[in-house]
């Protein structure tokens, strides 16, 4: 049964919250979050990799389970609900979006650094050629001025995107810059306006609803806050924000509340929070799936992970550039024992 909506909701948990399990999910377990989605009526369920078709690699990750196994489970119990996956061309091939394509997705999500955006073409105009509904995803949207964005955004619709994405990938927006940078696109595109935040600075409701209010209309959300990082804007509350603000979103509240407490809270090994890592992430404007990275580097480096990410945020490392998480640890352990060598000289 197609639902009367003022704005759209794509649930999040089975890709970005990929990063907050280390990319361990099961079949089974995407398949229970599929089926009640789409007894919930959630119009669409991202599935994918967590750094987006073709995730899966020692730099980003290793899956537990090939992701074609995971959209294709979903597929098959999400009934209504449309599947999406994200891409990140560089990392997800053309080949890999046809056969996600095949296996029955309806949407694809095409992420670059919210200064890349010509790279995103010949995904773009591949999925619109496949029939599917397509998006562009300007990711770590804090690191360029709204001029930049707004540019940028305006090649993606240029591409064939019919809607694109401001991403708070860090989660190191604040309200009134997401408002800038929504209203902003508005004014210049002709196509729908979305907005995917993050809680590290616990803000992501805040600015999510800053976003509709100048007239997004495409939102993402994760149940629970599975998401990287501190997680996403949490769905199910959202959905029941919405619905106090006389905000049609389609989505049956107490199914998504149910979905959230009985199957995907046992997924997560502790509640999603805001931890000191996380804070730092939003407070330093750091990629938020760097988390996991960065505390294993802190570990095998004896560092304090917050040292790392600082200077991760320092340096501007943006996604795809996982690899030198492990080089900025390495050289913080050089210079640290270095001073410690020196000041045992000098005292010694």
């Amino acid at each position: 049964m197609s639902m009367e909506r003022d704005l759209f909701i794509t649930e999040v948990a089975l890709r970005d919250g990929s990063h907050a399990i280390a990319h361990q999910f099961t079949v089974e377990q995407v398949t229970r979050v599929a089926r009640a989605l789409g007894e919930a009526h959630v119009p669409y369920i991202e599935v994918s990799h967590g750094d987006g078709l073709g995730g899966s690699s020692l730099q980003y990750g290793l899956s537990r389970t090939n992701e074609m196994e995971l959209i294709e489970a979903a597929v098959s119990v999400s009934g209504e609900s449309k599947v999406a996956v994200l891409v990140l061309p560089g990392i997800g091939t053309v080949r890999e979006l046809k056969e996600a394509a095949k296996l029955g997705v309806k949407m694809a999500r095409i992420a670059t650094h919210v200064t890349e955006a010509d790279v995103s073409a010949q995904h773009i105009q591949t999925a619109r050629e496949l029939g599917l509904e397509t998006v562009g995803f300007l990711m770590m949207a804090h690191m360029a001025p709204v001029e930049k964005l707004v540019e940028q955004a305006a090649l993606m619709e240029s591409c064939g995107a019919e809607t694109v994405y401001i991403v708070d990938s860090a989660g190191a927006l604040l309200p009134h810059q997401v408002r800038e940078r929504v209203r902003a696109l508005r004014q210049r595109l002709r196509v729908h306006v979305g907005f995917h935040g993050h809680n590290n600075l616990s803000l992501a409701m805040a600015n999510t609803l800053a976003a509709i209010e100048e007239g997004a209309t495409r939102i993402d959300g994760s149940m629970r806050c599975l998401g990287a990082g501190a997680g996403n804007t949490q769905t199910e509350v959202l959905v029941a924000v919405l619905e106090k603000l006389g905000i049609k979103t389609g989505i049956d509240v107490y199914k998504l509340m149910d979905a959230a407490e009985e199957i995907v809270a046992p997924i997560l090994a502790a509640p999603q929070e805001i931890t000191r890592d996380s804070l730092v992430l939003g407070y330093a404007g750091v990629y938020s799936s760097f988390l996991l990275h960065a505390r294993r580097a802190a570990q095998t480096f004896s560092l304090d992970s917050r040292d790392i990410l600082m200077e991760v945020g320092r340096r501007k490392v943006v996604g795809g550039q996982e690899d030198m998480i492990v080089d900025i640890a390495a050289e913080l352990a050089r210079q640290k024992t270095g001073a410690a060598v020196n000041q045992e000289e000098r005292y010694g």
